[in-house]
């Protein structure tokens, strides 16, 4: 946020809810560090594009199924590209990476209107100039094999796909908000567990 503001404990709690984002901060702006964040935000959605677009074209081009990196691979490219680059920009940017979590926290005003719309502007510019780069460098392979796009698997329909979407993108916003919560580490915020002996 552009101004820090002074959290202060309440009274009979163990955790300090932060105030709500301003709707529109233009303060944010003047900033550096707003203009820090974007670029962070550009090149964290680059690189996970870049890596994990050429990751699924390659594992598409390879003729013998154990010359490559396989399914697994894939998963593991795009979970280790995500822990990696969130670990390196959250204490820059918030580590968002993707739009949907952008306008999920404005949502739960944690980030003002021009942040969210300047990270999803950045991230989708990103993601644009990473796949540019695959095709850049794989460019048979990127227009023979479809640049890599997700398709509907045989067996399932469009609204199917839509749904897996929706759904995994609710884990992905409910785990990052999950993750954020300034009561996740309150005292009084687990199950209490009864041993009986």
């Amino acid at each position: 946020m552009a101004k820090e503001v002074s959290e202060e404990r309440q009274p009979g709690k163990d955790y300090v809810d932060p105030p709500p984002a301003p709707l529109i901060d233009m303060a944010e702006i003047k900033l550096w560090s707003f203009y820090r964040a974007l670029i962070a935000e550009f090149i964290a959605t680059l690189l996970f594009l870049y890596i994990t677009v050429a990751t699924v074209i390659g594992y598409k081009k390879q003729a013998d199924p154990c010359a490559g990196v396989g399914l697994l691979g894939i998963a593991w490219a795009f979970g280790g590209m995500i822990f990696i680059l969130v670990y390196c920009t959250a204490g820059i940017s918030g580590g968002h990476i993707n739009p949907a979590v952008s306008f999920g926290l404005f949502l739960a005003r944690k980030v003002s209107l021009i942040r969210a719309v300047a990270y999803m502007v950045a991230q989708c510019l990103g993601a644009i100039c990473g796949v540019g780069l695959v095709k850049a460098f794989m460019k048979h392979p990127y227009n023979g094999l479809g640049g890599g796009a997700n398709t509907v698997a045989p067996g399932y329909n469009k609204g199917t796909a839509l749904g897996a979407e929706i759904i995994g993108t609710f884990v992905l916003v409910y785990t990052v908000f999950s993750a954020t919560d300034p009561k996740r580490s309150a005292r009084d915020s687990h199950v209490p567990v009864c041993l009986l002996a």
